[in-house]
């Protein structure tokens, strides 16, 4: 009752029903949706962080190398036990390789092992490789230049980089041959030596499959046997492996 005695009208303002935008706005389905939509980003967010991250990971230029590499304690013989192949011919197994340094510091190695020729002929190869440092600042970041000690074997030239070594029991190496857009090595192959022909400790084996991790070839290598056959029939077997290419080149040209 207002002024008078008369009756006011109190304003309906408050209790005016909620128009249906509103009511939907705050129901319980348009709740849940918004919940999933930011549900959505989120988990978009992470994905590509995940991607991006995995990708810079994976890039050849951020995989470290062995600290202050020393070649006069690399020197010596090695005898590869696992390997990742890169694309074409590689050697197969008895793989070995014995590194010298000279006077003035360069490093040459000669290494042996069986190759697969044709898909079915599995003869021994002699390999001989020269070493260079681009770098000085990173002497474990080196240059190979190979050449294989008879005319069916490859000639040529890779990055070598020792990834990390004890100089007394195991040494990783690593190549890139050719690398995607995104720096991730797209054709390269790594070798796990060790001093000794029959294995590898557990602990250093667990140091092993780290770096393997880290040069994102981890589950991508394959054992190398080492039967401990000696080497000695490669000229006659090249030998042999020549002539046989001679006469397919002769089929081919006739």
């Amino acid at each position: 009752m207002g002024a008078g005695g008369q009756l006011t009208q109190k304003s309906p303002a408050t209790c005016s029903p909620k128009t249906e935008a509103e009511d939907s706005q705050g129901s319980p389905a348009s709740l849940l949706r918004r919940m999933k939509y930011a549900q959505y980003v989120f988990l978009a967010s992470v994905f590509y962080t995940v991607k991006y991250s995995l990708a810079q990971t994976c890039a050849v230029e951020s995989f470290s190398v062995k600290d202050n590499f020393d070649p006069k304690r690399y020197a010596g013989k090695w005898y590869a036990l696992a390997k990742k192949d890169p694309e074409g011919l590689f050697l197969q197994d008895n793989i070995s390789a014995e590194y010298t340094v000279d006077e003035d510091g360069t490093m040459t190695a000669s290494s042996k092992g069986r190759v697969k020729l044709f898909g079915f002929w599995v003869i021994c190869a002699d390999m001989a490789a020269q070493y260079t440092v681009p770098d000085p600042t990173t002497p474990a970041k080196m240059y190979m230049t190979y050449q294989g000690l008879a005319s069916y074997l490859s000639s040529g030239g890779d990055n070598y980089w020792v990834i990390d070594t004890d100089y007394d029991n195991y040494a990783i190496t690593y190549a890139c041959r050719s690398l995607k857009e995104d720096g991730s090595c797209d054709d390269g192959y790594s070798l796990i030596f060790s001093r000794n022909p029959r294995g590898l400790p557990p602990a250093i084996q667990r140091i092993v499959r780290q770096k393997q991790e880290e040069i994102c070839m981890s589950g991508q290598f394959q054992p190398v046997l080492q039967s401990g056959i000696e080497l000695k029939d490669t000229e006659q077997t090249g030998f042999m492996a020549q002539n046989f290419i001679d006469r397919e080149n002769q089929k081919k040209s006739t």
